[in-house]
């Protein structure tokens, strides 16, 4: 009787956590969490991006299992999107002012800590109260939180490390000027987006 109790919660748990992987995979596939992995792993090591990446989805996801749908009311909105706007702004702007001294440099490999650093708060600002962060809540608040934590935290390494691979294989493949200037359009334009939606354009 024990094992066959244990048989039907495993079942019910690896369930959960599958659909949820499936769920929240395909949401977040292509977007701007993935492309900012995709981004970052042009410029620097893959392994640090991975692993910042996968620590603020972690505690993303911490966050919207335990309190459900009020964590994206613990700042007000407005703030975390300026805070998104401006620090995209400033890896944009720093992008752009990067000056090639020669064609053959290797891409600089920064300090995997900050590289790692970078990318948490990156992820996490950008995702903080994001509609995938809402999914996990109310995915959460419908079954139990752990499978649905993992499932949405494993759901999230797999398109980070997807994102990572395709920067290291194909923008890693273009001249450095060009994969900063890339980087630099990029991240302006994520911060064009949080302005556009501070102001209530969409």
């Amino acid at each position: 009787m024990l094992a066959e109790l244990f048989t039907a919660d495993a079942v019910t748990w690896l369930s959960s956590a599958g659909a949820t992987y499936l769920l929240i995979a395909l949401a977040e596939f292509g977007d701007k969490s993935q492309l900012v992995c995709m981004t970052l792993a042009a410029r620097h090591r893959g392994m640090p991006v991975v692993v910042g990446a996968v620590a603020a989805f972690a505690v993303l996801n911490l966050l919207a299992v335990l309190f459900g749908a009020a964590v994206a009311a613990w700042l007000p909105a407005w703030v975390v999107t300026a805070a998104v706007a401006l620090l995209f702004a400033l890896f944009g702007i720093q992008s752009l002012r990067f000056e090639e001294e020669d064609d053959d440099e290797e891409i600089e490999e920064k300090p995997g800590h900050g590289i790692v650093a970078t990318t948490f708060l990156m992820i996490f600002l950008a995702e903080f109260g994001d509609k995938t962060q809402i999914a996990v809540a109310g995915m959460g608040s419908a079954a139990d939180a752990a499978p649905t934590w993992v499932g949405a935290t494993l759901a999230l390494a797999t398109t980070s490390v997807l994102g990572v691979y395709a920067g290291r294989r194909l923008l890693n493949k273009l001249p450095l000027r060009w994969i900063h200037r890339v980087s630099g359009v990029f991240f302006l334009l994520l911060a064009l987006l949080a302005v556009l939606r501070l102001l209530g354009v969409f």
